[in-house]
């Protein structure tokens, strides 16, 4: 699925720090944890919660979030919709990756277990 040029460089410029607590308060609203959150973000970018931390701290965009990750080799399986695009059918590399840590975060406060939405083959 094509996103436009302004849609992706709006999602570059995003800071993580602007949307974490976003995050928090999403998943706490429906029951989740703050731990099960820095969890799910782990398993995607390989960012332990210290390292979550010094991002927010430091104001890191989306770009070099992700940059700096080590995306998990299953992110490839995360699959389905969020905010009206297929994930998997998200061209623009970056734009894919923010997607794929909103579909988790997404499953998370719906209730889906952990070991369900840290896929594996």
């Amino acid at each position: 699925m094509n996103t436009t040029d302004t849609h992706n460089q709006k999602i570059a410029k995003l800071t993580f720090a602007s949307v974490y607590p976003m995050y928090v308060k999403k998943v706490e609203t429906k029951g989740r944890t703050k731990e099960e959150l820095n969890q799910v973000i782990e398993w995607l970018t390989g960012f332990n919660n210290k390292k979550q931390q010094e991002l927010i701290h430091e104001k890191v965009t989306f770009e070099t979030f992700f940059e700096r990750a080590a995306l998990n080799p299953n992110a490839r399986l995360i699959t389905g919709i969020i905010c009206g695009y297929r994930v998997e059918e998200i061209e623009n590399p970056l734009t894919q990756k923010v997607r794929y840590l909103d579909k988790l975060i997404d499953e998370l406060a719906k209730g889906k277990k952990i070991e369900k939405i840290l896929r594996s083959e």
